[in-house]
């Protein structure tokens, strides 16, 4: 908005040059010669002045209704582009899986928006391969899951490895497979229920010779009795079957208040990368790299060390 209008409007409302002053931090004969300017850009007397101040004259009756009205769209847009740059600046943009979320990106996310009121913060839970194909688009900027086995290398996902999990067995509270040790062909015996289910626009980002030298499952051929990219779905069907599910193990204490119980498994078992992927050329980026800092220092925070 023009500086004059904005002085003029101060004097109006303060009812006096000196007045008005304060107001402004400025001179008294800074305001009255801008005050003359502004009258001769209007070819109109705005003011009386008088021993007790300046009152406004009719045209300055219009001058000043039409000046506060420039004046609160200015605000407004100034407040909407300020708005948009908190956004861009500070907003955020993850993906991450259940048990992540439960137990340290909430937390984290939380604390930053407390920090950042104003930036919104944007969330995609769930499948590992749904997240990858959401950072590859551009609709989110990190994904925090398990590494992800047989990827192909040109894709340009980084991982950056942070712990080390195993796949736990959840059931139902009072299912057959607790109160004792259960070896996996006990286990495998019941059901399976899975939250990651395969689609077919994910082969892309493997690389099957790669799967196919280690004998791994074609892709989408993985077997089970119930699949749902709910969580809350998946606990529903467990709470009344005899199916299991497999799922990190660092969810244990969240299921457990579900009434969803881990099995005590037998031998060795093996050991899960966990971690974040960015895309390799988006790092150095300020907001980033701060998002990644915040997220690793939690994460270290809260799970066990990597074995690297």
């Amino acid at each position: 908005m023009d500086k004059l209008l904005r002085q003029f409007i101060a004097i109006a409302e303060t009812g006096s040059i000196r007045a008005a002053t304060a107001v402004l931090n400025v001179t008294q004969p800074t305001l009255t010669v801008n005050m003359r300017k502004l009258e001769a850009d209007l070819n109109a007397r705005l003011f009386v002045r008088s021993a007790r101040g300046v009152r406004l004259t009719p045209y300055g009756e219009v001058i000043y209704e039409n000046a506060r009205l420039m004046q609160r769209l200015d605000d407004n847009m100034r407040k909407s582009v300020e708005e948009m740059r908190v956004r861009n600046e500070r907003g955020i943009s993850i993906g991450s899986g259940y048990s992540w979320w439960t137990v340290f990106v909430r937390d984290v996310l939380l604390r930053y928006q407390q920090r950042n009121p104003k930036a919104p913060l944007q969330v995609s839970l769930g499948d590992q391969l749904r997240c990858l194909d959401q950072l590859l688009s551009g609709d989110i900027s990190l994904f925090i899951s398990h590494e992800i086995r047989g990827l192909n290398a040109g894709i340009g996902a980084q991982f950056i490895r942070l712990s080390q999990v195993y796949n736990g067995v959840f059931v139902r509270d009072g299912h057959p497979l607790l109160g004792a040790v259960r070896t996996r062909e006990e286990i495998e015996a019941y059901p399976v229920v899975t939250s990651s289910l395969a689609e077919s626009r994910h082969q892309r980002f493997f690389d099957e010779n790669w799967r196919r030298q280690r004998g791994e499952t074609p892709f989408g051929r993985e077997s089970y009795i119930f699949g749902s990219n709910s969580i809350s779905a998946c606990l529903d069907y467990l709470r009344n079957t005899d199916a299991f599910l497999r799922i990190s193990n660092v969810i244990a204490p969240y299921f457990a208040e579900q009434g969803i119980i881990e099995v005590k498994q037998a031998g060795t078992l093996a050991s899960i990368p966990m971690g974040i992927y960015v895309l390799a050329e988006r790092r150095g980026e300020k907001r980033l790299e701060d998002v990644l800092e915040w997220l690793i220092a939690a994460c270290r925070e809260a799970l066990p060390p990597s074995q690297d």
